[in-house]
């Protein structure tokens, strides 16, 4: 690796909103000088940008997979909350990811997960007290208090939901949060306790309501949740408040484009350069204190080349003084990383998903989870469904399939409800990825077909499956039930496979596998389903299927 070099470009000032020629002297990792050109450049150079918020095992694959994938699209960092494997192994998991994300050259900034478990309504694999969080607190890798999820907890002044924010504030470190909805008095007592961002925003109205009590939103796109349209006029009234995110981002989509496809998508739709590249590229240096370049004089020279300024195609990628990406390809080096897992299951029968019904009923009345494309919100309705030999049967006319969460962790009965949307005309599909404690989680038509692809899963220690009307096919998840130990391009492979062979069931959700992951996430509205029963979020309690 070169000690020192030269790079000529347009360089975009994005501090001071001016854009002039210049050449960039980096020596010794960091920017050592920018000289004023004469001459304008065919290309522009600019800081990194930044995903502000997002769970790299939701990308299926390990924190030096994801470098190789994000880094060629001009990622640089990231802020990210390992609490999915956290739910699943403690602080091991929490552990595992930043000791993995050494390897890595994307500089990948980890936060302490502040709800392991996410509630008591399901059952994970570990819990992170305040003991905890206090020892992660002093760690030099944490940079913040992950997203808040109890926000009820918050409201109703939880002793220990106070003492984990109460660490975060003393260790200096910001606290993120995740209210979804939430508005008027509720979010401002949210917002006062020092809770300082949050993503899971689907409107201007909702966003607006928490950027006046002085809360920063992420805008959010991801494989599950897309709300760029609904929050980017954000840019016109409050652009120092922005930062972009993806959350939760799948294989096959990573692949593809990252942040600068937001940025992009932001330019052509008519908003404020500067103000745009402020919220992908600086905000979240500034708000989280990450150690990232920010291409002033003396910084670490973490910075991008792109080809213009209306497509961001990135050219060139460099963190740390070094060329880690160029023309669309990684040049890091990759091998497959060790394992993790907890995982203790016997397999299960198809009896095991039978709702069971007096037999002198011909149909009875359900309530039904009602999944939406592009939303981690779910909605509720009820139906009229038919029994047969005393059970409840699924009907695919009116798309009313039944859905199943079977514990992970230990012997458990499995938890079965309905659910609409899904389209599978025959089969089932299932995925130990489930937020937030990844048991496994089922859509099917039948029983037979929902127990054949549990076991898939169960059988390869974590996974995705499908089980169609030749075979079942499963995607291995050997690391936590979460994430693979191939590179980012074989996930993709992989996961694309499965994803077709959803669609040919029928399904036209564009993510299937994503929809599915948070169906069993019960911090979420309005009606999901978790290894313990059916829950009313807005109500925050157990509900009958009846």
């Amino acid at each position: 690796m070169l000690s020192s070099f030269e790079v000529k470009g347009n360089y975009i000032d994005i501090r001071n909103r001016q854009i002039y020629p210049a050449l960039i002297k980096v020596s010794d990792q960091k920017i050592a000088s920018i000289t004023r050109l004469e001459t304008p450049q065919e290309q522009y150079i600019l800081p990194g940008f930044i995903d502000a918020h997002i769970h790299i095992e939701s990308s299926m694959v390990s924190p030096a997979a994801f470098s190789q994938a994000a880094a060629p699209f001009g990622t640089v960092a990231t802020v990210s909350d390992p609490h999915e494997i956290a739910n699943v192994c403690g602080l091991e998991g929490v552990y595992y990811m930043i000791e993995n994300a050494r390897q890595a050259a994307v500089k990948i900034h980890f936060g302490a997960p502040s709800c392991v478990p996410a509630t008591g309504f399901e059952t994970a694999g570990a819990v992170i007290g305040t003991a905890d969080i206090n020892t992660l607190m002093q760690h030099p890798d944490i940079y913040y208090l992950a997203e808040m999820m109890n926000f009820p907890g918050v409201l109703h002044d939880d002793p220990e939901i106070l003492a984990k924010i109460a660490a975060a504030k003393a260790s200096g470190k910001p606290v993120d949060g995740h209210a979804p909805g939430l508005r008027g008095t509720a979010a401002a007592k949210y917002i006062a306790a020092g809770i300082s961002t949050d993503h899971e925003c689907t409107s201007q109205e909702e966003a607006l309501d928490k950027l006046a009590h002085g809360m920063k939103i992420l805008i959010r796109e991801g494989s599950a949740a897309k709300n760029f349209e609904a929050l980017v006029p954000l840019f016109h009234t409050h652009p120092q408040q922005l930062m972009f995110c993806s959350d939760d981002k799948h294989p096959d989509e990573l692949v593809k484009g990252h942040i600068n496809q937001l940025v992009s998508r932001a330019i052509a739709a008519g908003y404020e350069l500067f103000d745009v590249l402020y919220a992908a590229c600086l905000a979240p240096i500034h708000h989280y204190g990450l150690k990232v370049g920010d291409l002033s004089i003396g910084a670490p020279a973490d910075f991008i080349v792109v080809e213009d300024t209306r497509s961001f195609k990135v050219l060139q990628t460099y963190i740390n003084g070094q060329l880690v990406a160029e023309k669309g390809k990684s040049l890091e080096s990759f091998s497959s990383p060790a394992s993790i897992n907890h995982f203790s299951r016997n397999i299960v029968s198809p009896a095991d998903f039978a709702v069971h019904v007096d037999s002198a009923f011909e149909q009875v009345n359900v309530q039904v989870i009602v999944a939406l494309d592009g939303q981690l919100i779910t909605l509720a309705e009820t139906a009229t469904l038919k029994t047969g030999n005393g059970e409840l049967l699924a009907d695919t006319q009116q798309d009313v399939l039944k859905i199943a969460v079977v514990n992970r962790y230990h012997e458990a009965p499995v938890s079965i409800g309905f659910i609409k949307n899904f389209g599978l005309q025959y089969g089932a599909i299932a995925s130990s990825v489930a937020h937030d404690s990844h048991n496994i989680v089922v859509v099917g038509v039948d029983n037979a077909v929902m127990a054949d692809a549990a076991n898939a899963i169960i059988n390869s220690k974590g996974g995705i499956s499908i089980r169609n009307k030749e075979e079942t096919l499963c995607m291995s998840l050997p690391i936590a039930g979460l994430m693979t130990d191939k590179p980012a391009a074989a996930a993709a492979a992989e996961y694309e496979l499965l994803d077709l062979a959803a669609k040919k069931l029928g399904t036209a959700l564009k993510a299937p596998f994503m929809t599915l992951s948070f169906m069993a996430l019960p911090v979420i509205p309005s009606l999901k389903m978790t290894d313990k029963g059916l829950f009313n979020v807005d109500s925050f309690n157990f509900t009958s299927v009846y």
